[in-house]
């Protein structure tokens, strides 16, 4: 996977709002129900799929356009609230994984789907 320019997305995206003076409707609480939207509009692409046709997107182009669209809209509204809220995305994911770390233990976690409440 290639490394993603946060800063030149962030750039393009703010341009963007500016041009349109979009960001006095581009509240966090706003930008957090619109990304809302935008994952349920992902999630109803796959609401009716058999789960092997979930899984091969890459081998269906029409599918996979439907879900790269809404991938791209929830990464925006997902680096707007981010950016507001003043939040190093990168930092963030990576202090989330040392807790997921802790939570899920190799030895417990392995090839197991339950919540660590429940090991």
């Amino acid at each position: 996977m290639k490394s993603i320019d946060v800063e030149k997305l962030n750039n393009i995206v703010q341009k963007f709002a500016e041009d349109r003076d979009w960001n006095q409707f581009h509240s966090i609480k706003n930008l957090s129900m619109a990304l809302s939207v935008e994952t349920s509009e992902l999630v109803e692409i796959f609401q009716w799929l058999k789960e092997e046709d979930s899984n091969s997107v890459k081998d269906k182009a029409d599918l996979k356009l439907k879900v790269e669209e809404e991938l791209a809209d929830i990464f925006i509204y997902l680096l707007r609230i981010a950016v507001k809220s003043e939040i190093d995305i990168e930092s963030a994911v990576l202090k989330k994984m040392e807790k997921n770390n802790l939570k899920y233990p190799v030895d417990k976690s392995k090839g197991n789907a339950k919540k660590y409440t429940e090991f």
